[in-house]
């Protein structure tokens, strides 16, 4: 092919081998030459480019690549040729694959730093969230007209009433497994008849109203996280602020208000099915009839037990509302992190409920209401 890359070996009179490049050595016509030349094996006396015609950054790379490889001078390189090879030469050596690795003395306190400065960060932009979000309720109460009560029903309709099924099937499943494993190791000391203490203090107290805002903050957490946090990756909140919408009013605070009062009528809905599971194990298994086992639930469970659920339920949704609002609006950048903060959304409102949890439980103790 006339004006393609061609090489020849020639043996000098000292017994070395020349390899000798002609033609043109460019990105579209080195390929041609390329594996031949790789097969090439030994050392070489030079590299000849006095027959080069024309010759690019990649035609000079292939030939300092083969300089390197073959332990060989390159000889009758043109002005041109000379130029791109020194361009090229400091880029020909094999890049280091490996990072150098930090000695743990100084690995260890670096990383925790980092942490406790993307901590304080992370403070810092809860806190300013929080005031965001108590200036648009002002602004609201200021201007009644302005709540958006069509995006607070549509929320509520998402959180609440489109979770029923789900949350009902997992409720149920509940009681049931409470009452079977209660009934098995209170058989051992022949009290049966406890396991309807045991289904109504548990599920009125504790699970139903805790595994229900889990089951929401997987649920409802991260469609805040993800909705929000897609609109910020469009511009869409940036376009909001632009016409002189606030993104919190709209946005945030229904959300918010949706997940905090539906997660109340959830948890006593989450509570009353897991009690019902409890029943169809007594009703099957116990030998204690249906309705009999709810008219007992009345009788052993004290009132401040369903009280303190529903003091819980608003308060675990507030944070799983905040949670996936507050990690929506802080996307940044691509789509990946989107993902990344409605993971994120998700895991640190399940965190923030089951601690939250735990301090309701001594303090419900310490005012006698355990």
């Amino acid at each position: 092919m006339d004006g393609a890359a061609h090489f020849t070996l020639e043996e000098d009179s000292a017994g070395g081998t020349t390899l000798a490049l002609s033609g043109r050595l460019l990105v579209s016509t080195i390929g041609f030459i390329d594996q031949d030349l790789d097969q090439i094996s030994g050392d070489l006396a030079a590299i000849d480019l006095s027959g080069v015609e024309e010759i690019d950054t990649v035609g000079a790379w292939v030939a300092c690549r083969l300089s390197t490889k073959h332990s060989a001078q390159i000889t009758g390189a043109n002005k041109q040729a000379r130029r791109l090879l020194g361009a090229v030469e400091s880029v020909t050596g094999t890049p280091e694959l490996v990072p150098e690795r930090v000695p743990v003395w100084e690995r260890v306190p670096l990383a925790l730093g980092e942490q406790v400065f993307a901590a304080r960060s992370g403070i810092y932009g809860v806190v300013g969230f929080f005031g965001q979000i108590l200036i648009g309720v002002w602004n609201l109460i200021r201007h009644p007209s302005q709540f958006p009560m069509r995006a607070l029903v549509r929320q509520m309709e998402l959180v609440g009433v489109a979770a029923l099924p789900i949350i009902g099937l997992m409720s149920f499943l509940i009681g049931i497994v409470i009452a079977q494993q209660g009934a098995v190791q209170l058989e051992q000391f022949g009290a049966e008849a406890l396991t309807v203490n045991l289904v109504g203090r548990l599920t009125l107290r504790e699970l139903g109203v805790l595994m229900t805002a889990i089951m929401v903050a997987g649920r409802s957490g991260s469609a805040f996280a993800a909705q929000i946090g897609t609109m910020k990756l469009t511009e869409e909140v940036d376009a909001m602020r632009t016409i002189g919408i606030s993104p919190i009013e709209k946005l945030v605070i229904p959300r918010i208000l949706a997940c905090t009062f539906m997660m109340i009528l959830l948890g006593f809905y989450s509570s009353m099915v897991a009690i019902v599971g409890g029943a169809v194990v007594g009703q099957f298994a116990l030998g204690i009839p249906f309705f009999t086992f709810l008219e007992r639930i009345q009788d052993v469970v004290p009132t401040h037990d369903l009280w303190v659920g529903l003091i819980k339920a608003p308060v675990f949704g507030l944070i799983v509302a905040l949670a996936g609002c507050y990690h929506g609006m802080q996307v940044r950048g691509n789509s990946e992190e989107v993902g990344t903060r409605t993971t994120m959304a998700v895991v640190s409102a399940i965190f923030a409920v089951i601690v939250l949890d735990a301090f309701f439980a001594v303090f419900f103790t310490e005012i006698g209401w355990g």
